[in-house]
């Protein structure tokens, strides 16, 4: 290992271990690099920077993060998790199904796993309180089912990784749908069994539902239910690319805000445009210094020595798949989701490849091992929002998460050793 190598290492652990935001901590150390090992201009440093953001597929993550929050503001939220109530709510554990369900229908309109925490876990996690679930329950559940919500596409994770790879973010789209579906059943498998176990719930059933409430829950989601369809139909039709089914979404979420539910006002729009681009902004800046990172970690031939190595370890494809799940589940406690698939993926995929491993499969591997990053600490994102939604610490948000991330672990070796599920819908 050469000393650059050495040295462009110490500088990256030392600037994450002292809390650097991890896109300065990328940039900086990217400009260290450049400036001390070679006798490229710095000037290019800004050129690059602005090369890696002049990408098409690109486009689609702020009007993906814009529809998330239009959805979240008109009223698309609360019906969606309205119809999850009409299909379970009756029954025992019913409110805790409904969380699970609400949870995977927002994730299949929004792209983001934290707007998907908080649209549900807002209306959800007082009401699962009221209902006589325990908060610690209630919080945990709804913490680890958002995170589906950077699985089942449309998911901003997955155009990263087929940006920094230059896989079809189309066909990474559909490989999401069963392995997104599978956990979420999974997860909604579990709330039933603890729900009745543990007797959770204010009586024999969650409730019985007011006459004519299923046929109207129907009918005010059916509008928000379309998206999805609208999005993957448009891709796979071949009326849109991803990027162009990213901006009709927000189209879409407008016309079914404004004017159908008439719950988003046209003065409501300068903050969701703000909050909007406060959130492409840093998930923007974090690509960018990804990408420089990504330029130097090329230059330093690093993925084609990590490849020649492992190849030299003479691994079954089965136990490189096993390394990769150890190593991504460590990197999810400490590294923000778009980081670890910009930093990663590059390394990860030649020798994928060489092991006779699909890219795609590929990916949906390290989502779903990111995905549980985000309900592990330190970083878990998902676990702050829980926290801010519910009072409880960080601590107390992520032990409660436990039963809820062993079943998406689960979930993760199924689709790992069974390429199947991921790949079964792909063209």
């Amino acid at each position: 290992m050469s000393t650059e190598v050495i040295a462009l290492a110490v500088i990256l652990f030392l600037l994450l271990f002292s809390s650097t935001p991890i896109a300065m901590a990328l940039g900086l150390t990217s400009f260290i690099y450049l400036f001390y090992f070679t006798t490229i201009p710095l000037t290019q440093v800004v050129e690059r920077l602005f090369n890696a953001l002049n990408s098409f597929p690109l486009m689609a993550i702020p009007f993906f993060v814009l529809a998330a929050n239009i959805m979240t503001r008109g009223g698309i939220s609360r019906r969606l998790t309205e119809f999850g109530n009409a299909l379970v709510g009756q029954y025992r554990g019913g409110m805790a199904m409904t969380a699970v369900l609400a949870c995977m229908f927002f994730a299949a309109v929004s792209g983001s796993s934290p707007a998907t925490v908080v649209a549900v876990g807002t209306l959800l996690i007082p009401a699962m309180i009221r209902a006589g679930y325990p908060k610690e329950f209630s919080t945990g559940l709804i913490a680890t089912s958002g995170s589906l919500g950077i699985l089942i596409p449309p998911s901003i994770p997955l155009i990263v990784y087929g940006i920094a790879t230059e896989t079809s973010i189309g066909d990474l789209f559909v490989a999401g749908i069963l392995p997104g579906i599978m956990a979420g059943l999974m997860l909604l498998g579990m709330a039933i069994l603890v729900s009745r176990r543990k007797n959770y719930g204010s009586s024999g059933t969650d409730g019985e539902l007011p006459k004519g409430y299923r046929r109207r829950a129907l009918r005010d989601a059916l509008l928000s239910l379309m998206l999805p369809v609208i999005v993957l139909g448009g891709i796979y039709g071949g009326f849109f690319t991803p990027t162009e089914a990213a901006a009709a979404s927000v189209a879409y979420a407008l016309l079914v805000s404004m004017v159908f539910y008439r719950e988003l006002k046209v003065k409501d729009l300068g903050s969701v445009l703000l909050a909007s681009a406060k959130t492409s902004a840093m998930i923007m800046f974090i690509i960018a210094n990804g990408i420089l990172f990504t330029f130097v970690l090329a230059a330093e031939r690093i993925p084609l020595q990590v490849t020649e190595g492992i190849a030299a370890m003479n691994l079954e494809p089965w136990q490189f798949l096993l390394i990769v799940n150890i190593l991504l589940l460590i990197v999810g406690c400490f590294m923000e989701t778009s980081s670890a698939l910009l930093i990663l993926a590059p390394i990860l995929l030649p020798v994928a490849l060489q092991m006779g491993v699909d890219p795609v499969h590929l990916g949906i591997i390290m989502v779903m091992n990111l995905e549980i990053g985000m309900i592990t600490p330190p970083l878990g994102l998902n676990l702050f929002v829980a926290s801010g939604l519910s009072g409880m610490s960080v601590l107390q948000v992520a032990k409660a998460a436990l039963p809820s991330a062993a079943v998406l672990i689960t979930a993760l070796m199924l689709v790992t050793y069974i390429p199947y599920i991921a790949l079964v819908l792909v063209p």
